[in-house]
């Protein structure tokens, strides 16, 4: 005869550690090299992280780390949600590449991924956006917007990125509007509100009627506001700060992505190379139009939105020349994906100045 299965107190206390142990959700790290804000870069991918958190519930324990400088400082911190056991740690920022990759070498067990990084491992990928494609869609709404052929532009830094932008968004402006020029102004900061705001006006003053910016704060589109010029905004949908003139703004989503990889790390599984996303997969998208905006310039948006989406329009596509007269992309041939990554030049009718 069986005797009846009899379990001890230590026997259900083990049996209770160890189901409490495979339920312990896994633990994600987030780097920012700013303040989360309510615009902007980290804003951005903060809302990406909600969204995140949201579809995989109990499985994750999320610690974010905001307003941590890229270098030394951002290597600490990675380095201690490394050794709080982490399992995925994403590093929001350029910045922070060289020293993930190197935490990343003594770790091969934990997961990273570095925010526009380009350099990866077996354990630590890269990601970021054609920001080039929502910029030439910014153009079109910017060239039919101004009357003066002048649209005045804010930029932080002359690097690859940066520059690739505001070239697409000149030549989604001269797409619709040929005589449209593009007077770019480089503030040398991501966040330095009172320079941009300077150079807002300082570009204003000069007679521009449309302004844009590449920065992290919406300083450029409040000191257009203030002077009645119509504005459109980067990163964030900024049209709190501009109430009265406001007309779209370029805005990323980061939500799939890291829901996907995420999940991934929690599989056992490291998210490795490059992502790249854009306006097809929803990485990329305009802020909703104005209702200034004429109908027929909301409609050569909505195409040319698909038209990218589904590959007939390449951003870059030749013949076009740069602004001192050369030919950079010959006709019936597209500027690579390499190409436009080391971007060091400017397309015809923009010109730049320093501040």
């Amino acid at each position: 005869m069986k005797q009846p299965l009899r379990l001890t107190a230590a026997t259900l206390l083990t049996v209770f550690a160890s189901g409490l142990a495979f339920a312990e959700p896994a633990k994600v790290g987030f780097i920012y090299n700013g303040p989360i804000g309510d615009v902007g870069w980290t804003y951005q991918h903060d809302l990406g992280r909600q969204e995140m958190e949201k579809a995989l519930g109990s499985k994750v324990a999320v610690r974010t780390i905001p307003n941590t400088s890229e270098g030394p400082d951002g290597a600490r911190v990675a380095r201690e949600l490394t050794a709080d056991g982490s399992k995925m740690v994403y590093a929001v920022g350029f910045g922070y590449m060289r020293d993930v990759l190197k935490l990343a070498a003594e770790n091969p067990n934990t997961c990273y991924a570095v925010a526009t990084g380009y350099m990866t491992a077996p354990n630590v990928s890269g990601y970021s956006a054609n920001w080039h494609e929502g910029g030439y869609l910014a153009g079109i709404v910017a060239g039919r917007t101004t009357k003066t052929n002048a649209i005045g532009f804010v930029a932080a830094h002359p690097i690859p990125v940066v520059m690739s932008y505001v070239n697409a968004f000149a030549v989604g402006a001269r797409s619709v509007n040929p005589n449209a020029t593009i007077r770019v102004v480089f503030v040398g900061s991501w966040s330095d509100p009172p320079k941009e705001s300077d150079a807002a006006n300082a570009l204003m003053n000069s007679g521009v009627d449309v302004m844009a910016h590449y920065t992290n704060f919406p300083a450029v589109m409040i000191a257009a506001d203030a002077r009645n010029i119509p504005s459109i905004s980067f990163h964030s949908d900024m049209r709190k700060y501009a109430p009265k003139h406001y007309l779209t703004g370029v805005t990323h989503h980061w939500g799939t992505y890291y829901t996907k990889t995420t999940s991934e790390a929690i599989g056992g599984h490291c998210p490795s190379g490059l992502y790249v996303g854009g306006i097809k997969d929803g990485s990329i998208k305009l802020a909703p139009l104005s209702p200034s905006i004429p109908k027929d310039v909301a409609q050569i948006v909505e195409a040319k939105t698909r038209e990218i989406a589904d590959g007939r329009l390449n951003v870059f596509a030749g013949p076009l020349k740069d602004n001192k007269g050369v030919i950079r992309v010959q006709s019936g041939a597209n500027l690579s994906d390499a190409d436009v990554g080391k971007m060091d030049w400017f397309v015809d009718g923009v010109s730049v100045g320093q501040r």
